[in-house]
């Protein structure tokens, strides 16, 4: 038993770290952020508060209906509304009511204000699906800075450990005799410094990799890993493009051109709403009620019990006699004073507006500066687009000639450095040629990696602008 418990722990301890050394590409990445980014859950608020009032809009032209009871005691000297009578003492009175109300015109402002909390609505909903489609750039430009600077600390190492077999060599060579010593402490000295450029990149690296967990939201303590692509650089990619192509295409699928030709369409209803202001308003109202009281009661009996002295004498002064009375009552039960005491009510009300201190007047005139202000915003996101898309396309050229520029004097350095380490090998040239020479080459390959990712990103940014998936 002890042994299968050892067994089960140990797998538990493989399945773990296994779990948090998983590598993610690049979609992984981007659907992750997607879900746990907290800005774009924000975002999303937003949108279903839209779609709320959207809603709410809708059941706006909808009859209310409201429904109230009330339980009252009365104390002393009172008229009971539902007996007439006055009472001294202590009286329960009851009362039910449900009442309605339904606007029958308003101008179409009703029908114009749903219009544009629905349009509201869609704008919300494309501005979320811009903040994605912009989240998933950000990540993919995030995932390339890791890539790019894992490459630049792989350089480093490379270079560290060439000098370092190059100190090795040069001992050697200075124990033999074929070289002075203080070639091997200009090594040495040199080899100091790309330790510092290993500590620089992996710190670099390091930074990188945290931008990106933290733009995911995960838990930076936790071991991740990225896959490496393996990029190829075409130099047709941009033969097939065009800025008037990317910007067209751009127009159709950018969810933030949508967003705004939404805002203006929703502008423009809420000019209509206040221009429905001005309309005369109809309105239909109805009620019913009822109620009961404790007061009163059924007559049961009326019986003569004598005779006696009415309160009033004849024109010739005779005294009049009446017959002396005993009513008898119940309590009334409650179920007949409900059915007893229905009231309904119906009615209609028409408002007509003629001055309310201009105020719709003035509703009016900012509805249609907001209306003219939208489109002129449509007008000016349609113009930074097509400017950003020509400036990216500019880049991305611009980064092509700079990494086939790269290519060339990575070989030209490379050969250089080859020749250089061979001369110094044998004293034909001076411990400060030797460090000139792997620093150059050094150099062009950490231009070459940076040109190559610096294109890389600039074609996801037009595939971005293009609707395509990013990916690699």
């Amino acid at each position: 038993m002890k042994t299968i418990l050892t067994l089960f722990f140990f797998i538990g301890i493989i399945s773990s770290v296994s779990a948090q050394s998983s590598t993610w590409d690049l979609q992984q990445c981007v659907d992750y952020a997607q879900k746990n980014n907290i800005t774009l859950k924000q975002a999303e608020i937003s949108v279903k508060i839209n779609q709320n009032n959207s809603t709410q809009s809708r059941a706006a032209i909808l009859p209310t209906v409201n429904a109230g009871a009330q339980h009252t005691y009365n104390f002393g000297r009172t008229i009971d509304r539902y007996t007439n009578t006055f009472a001294n003492t202590q009286v329960l009175s009851q009362n039910f009511y449900v009442s309605s109300n339904v606007i029958l015109w308003s101008g179409l402002a009703q029908y114009n204000n749903i219009k544009a909390n629905q349009y509201q609505y869609l704008s919300s909903a494309e501005n979320y699906l811009q903040q994605k489609n912009d989240l998933s750039l950000n990540v993919a430009t995030a995932y390339i800075n890791v890539i790019f600077s894992d490459e630049i600390l792989q350089i480093a190492k490379s270079q560290f450990k060439i000098t370092e077999e190059q100190l090795s060599r040069t001992q050697k060579l200075a124990d033999a005799g074929t070289l002075a010593k203080s070639a091997v402490y200009d090594i040495k000295a040199q080899l100091a410094n790309e330790d510092v450029n290993v500590i620089n990149s992996d710190n670099n690296y390091q930074i990188a990799m945290l931008t990106l967990k933290q733009l995911l939201n995960l838990d930076t303590l936790n071991n991740f890993n990225i896959s490496r692509p393996n990029v190829d650089i075409l130099n047709n990619e941009l033969a097939s493009l065009s800025v008037q192509n990317i910007y067209e295409l751009a127009l159709k699928n950018q969810h933030s051109v949508k967003g705004a030709e939404y805002n203006v369409r929703a502008a423009e209803k809420s000019l209509n709403v206040a221009k429905g202001r001005v309309s005369p308003t109809l309105s239909a109202t109805g009620s019913l009620g009822t109620g009961t009281s404790a007061l009163d009661k059924n007559i049961d009996a009326v019986n003569i019990v004598g005779i006696e002295q009415a309160p009033y004498i004849t024109e010739t002064g005779q005294l009049i006699y009446q017959p002396k009375t005993e009513i008898i009552t119940s309590k009334k039960p409650f179920a007949d004073q409900f059915n007893d005491n229905v009231n309904k009510s119906v009615g209609f009300t028409l408002s007509i507006p003629i001055f309310n201190g201009l105020q719709t007047v003035t509703g009016i005139k900012n509805a249609k500066l907001t209306a003219l202000n939208a489109k002129y915003t449509q007008d000016l996101l349609q113009q930074n687009l097509y400017k950003t898309i020509a400036q990216a396309y500019a880049n991305a050229r611009a980064a092509l000639n700079k990494y086939n520029a790269s290519k060339l004097a990575v070989e030209a350095s490379e050969q250089s450095f080859f020749y250089a380490q061979q001369k110094f090998n044998v004293g034909a040239i001076s411990t400060f040629d030797f460090n000139n020479a792997k620093t150059r080459s050094q150099n062009a390959q950490g231009n070459l990696v940076q040109a190559k990712y610096d294109y890389v990103f600039k074609l996801k940014v037009l595939d971005y602008y293009q609707g395509k998936e990013l990916k690699f």
